[in-house]
């Protein structure tokens, strides 16, 4: 079985910078054994699978997977594949997906970039025990919230102590499947971040569309306003514009497809 495969890097301007996906359109669902199969041969932090929605509902149904799990939601790899197909179709304007988990997602053209919607989801004040020594913080450092979708954040003072970080993902890995973030003011952009998943197989990711799901309506309220910008400061690196809007969020983008070829099961 030959299947059509691209690799693109999402919140990117550029190759080699924001965050890898494949993105795999296929005609039908495979079993999902194979698909998880595929995910873990591309070694990425998501492989993205679509298959066109007979439901009617969107455009087209959408699944990730880690190199080791399904996902509920990924953002970095949904701004891919609506890169891809509007890519391929220039008289589209808008992509929608039906996800199983996430709800509808959308991707349209936004000048040289995309506007994604991603669902909103708050954070609450949370105690978490053994994050902050996970991280290697001090035992009262940073504030820590939780939306219960599977969602950790602590805030810091300061874009410098975010990136001065070395966590032990082992450690991170054993406090259960949470998407960790960590975030403070930024210097040259409104925000800063990094995000670890080591109980998802992903130690640091490089940019985290999902991460800013919480991210945004958190410093939407912090900040005051509805819109500013975000970096993701991993080794790739990758800007997010954000935007609160109700019970969503858009995130702007770019992406570079690097790769294109066929895959052979």
């Amino acid at each position: 079985m030959q299947l059509p495969f691209a690799q693109i890097d999402a919140f990117a301007d550029r190759p080699f910078t924001g965050n890898p996906a494949a993105v795999m359109p296929l005609d039908a669902w495979l079993d999902d054994a194979v698909l998880q199969a595929i995910a873990t041969e591309n070694n990425l932090s998501e492989t993205a699978f679509l298959v066109p929605d007979a439901s009617g509902a969107a455009d087209y149904e959408l699944r990730w997977f880690t190199p080791a799990v399904e996902v509920a939601l990924c953002g970095h790899a949904t701004l891919a594949s609506g890169h891809l197909l509007l890519t391929r179709d220039a008289a589209l304007r808008e992509v929608r997906f039906r996800t199983r988990r996430a709800g509808i997602l959308s991707v349209a053209r936004d000048g040289a970039g995309y506007a994604m919607a991603l669902p909103a989801y708050l954070p609450a004040p949370a105690d978490i025990p053994g994050l902050r020594a996970a991280l290697g913080l001090g035992e009262n450092e940073g504030e820590t919230l939780r939306h219960p979708d599977g969602y950790d954040l602590i805030a810091l003072e300061s874009e410098a102590a975010v990136r001065a970080l070395t966590p032990d993902f082992g450690a991170l890995a054993a406090l259960g499947g949470t998407l960790n973030i960590v975030t403070a003011p930024g210097e040259e952009t409104d925000v800063v971040s990094r995000v670890f998943a080591p109980a998802a197989g992903i130690d640091e990711d490089p940019v985290t569309g999902s991460a800013h799901c919480v991210l945004t309506p958190y410093w939407a309220a912090r900040l005051g306003r509805t819109r500013f910008t975000a970096f993701q400061a991993s080794a790739r690196g990758g800007h997010v514009e954000c935007e609160a809007a109700g019970d969503q969020v858009v995130l702007r983008g770019r992406c570079v497809t690097v790769i294109e070829g066929t895959f052979t099961v």
